[in-house]
């Protein structure tokens, strides 16, 4: 399965390096959402949370999950079964 995201164009810019990571291989629906959250909510604005998941629909679960919350998607890869998620956390995050 290819990536559905790439938002925020990352190619034509350098590389974002995560602040923290988060793996939550192995767990199902709604664990990586619950778990980022709760990760991000200890983060900074403008740091990177990587997420790693197994969980095949964890790269749609995390999208709309920071549609609601303010932060940003940076990319979302799936390869060989595995989700990678990189997270901007949103300025206006916390509020929500």
């Amino acid at each position: 399965m290819k990536s559905m995201t790439n938002a925020g164009s990352l190619s034509d810019s350098k590389p974002v390096e995560p602040t923290r990571r988060l793996d939550t291989s192995g767990k199902l629906c709604p664990v990586p959402v619950v778990e980022a959250r709760s990760m991000l909510a200890e983060m900074r604005p403008g740091e990177v949370l990587d997420v790693i998941a197994t969980d095949p629909l964890a790269e749609l679960d995390l999208a709309v999950m920071c549609e609601r919350t303010g932060h940003r998607l940076l990319s979302a890869v799936t390869r060989d079964g595995v989700v990678r998620v990189r997270i901007e956390v949103g300025v206006d995050s916390r509020a929500r």
